[in-house]
């Protein structure tokens, strides 16, 4: 499953809405995320891939591809470590 897949089945269970409506250039009020959702998700996808999401990298999060594509660079940096 790619990693883009493993985020979106995160976002899905936590905010309980269909994965398919989740896009790459969509944001999470788009599917009605709150801040505490947001929250959420970011805590598991911290836990889940094994990586550290500071707030302020966070808050630069403009949609869900910016959300995958930080995820994704820093699993593939932290494979070079």
């Amino acid at each position: 499953m790619s990693i883009e897949e493993q985020i979106k089945d995160i976002v899905s269970e936590i905010v309980r809405v269909d994965k398919n409506i989740i896009r790459r250039e969509g944001t999470f009020k788009d599917i009605n995320a709150d801040s505490l959702d947001v929250v959420q998700i970011l805590l598991r996808a911290e836990e889940t891939f094994d990586i550290e999401i500071p707030d302020e990298d966070a808050e630069q999060f403009q949609n869900f591809g910016d959300f995958v594509d930080y995820v994704e660079r820093h699993i593939a940096e932290k494979e070079k470590a």
